[in-house]
């Protein structure tokens, strides 16, 4: 799967951006030079979406649909998933947010963040925790122009994001598509975090505390993007909300 969203939008962390990426021979790509290079890597079964400037999501369709992590593309009500993976706990998942058992973990994170968004009964990385599985996850919420992205804890899923040539920024299971678009800014996608385009990244596991970034260095001993880790010594002063003030955006509200 593949995400690209404009820098204006998604807000990625600016650790991740190395100046190395623009001195090297190896220059970065623009967003739809990485887009057609992963289309033609899968030239027949493919299906991509345009949000105009802001945002492309792309999808390959699996040959074998029994694969242990599938992959799903679901858009309902302007809001659109990139799912890997899958959840152990989806029946019950299902059950508790009122959807039918036909519907796939796609469907599921979609009314999940949905019910996040309008009505914030938990905090997000309450609902986050709850999902049992190995999986990864893109969401683009068209309507209100935000992302929000998680990789489940247990490294069952792989998902690396970077920085394109113009600052958008990246997010794909695909290694090679994200070193070929983004040069020597990018990084793997810390597991058990989720990420906001407006709130920021955080640890979905240990959400009360801070996040540091550690510079990764190649073989080459130049910065490339930069690892994110929980700071077991930091945490993160917050009031504590309840009810419907407890708005899933703050993640700082626990």
């Amino acid at each position: 799967m593949l995400a690209i969203f404009h820098k204006a939008f998604a807000n990625p962390p600016e650790e991740l951006n190395s100046p190395a990426s623009h001195k090297s021979s190896k220059k970065p790509k623009l967003p739809e030079e990485t887009l057609n290079e992963f289309l033609s890597y899968h030239p027949h079964n493919t299906f991509s979406m345009s949000f105009g400037n802001a945002a492309v999501l792309a999808y390959v369709r699996p040959e074998n649909p029994y694969l242990v992590h599938q992959r799903l593309f679901c858009g309902f009500d302007d809001i659109y998933c990139l799912f890997l993976g899958s959840l152990n706990n989806l029946c019950m998942l299902n059950r508790q947010y009122g959807l039918s058992k036909g519907s796939n973990e796609a469907m599921f994170v979609i009314e999940a963040y949905r019910t996040l968004r309008d009505r914030g009964p938990y905090p997000a990385d309450q609902v986050v925790k709850d999902l049992d599985g190995s999986f990864a996850f893109v969401i683009y919420d068209s309507k209100a122009g935000t992302v929000f992205a998680a990789l489940g804890s247990d490294g069952g899923v792989k998902l690396y994001w970077g920085i394109a040539a113009d600052g958008s920024v990246v997010i794909s299971d695909d290694l090679d598509v994200i070193k070929e678009g983004c040069a020597k800014s990018f990084a793997p996608f810390p597991t058990g975090f989720m990420f906001h385009s407006e709130e920021g990244l955080m640890s979905f596991e240990h959400p009360m505390n801070k996040i540091r970034a550690m510079p990764r260095i190649d073989s080459e001993g130049v910065i490339c993007g930069a690892n994110f880790k929980v700071d077991v010594y930091t945490r993160v002063n917050s009031i504590p909300r309840v009810g419907s003030e407890t708005n899933w955006t703050h993640w700082d509200s626990h």
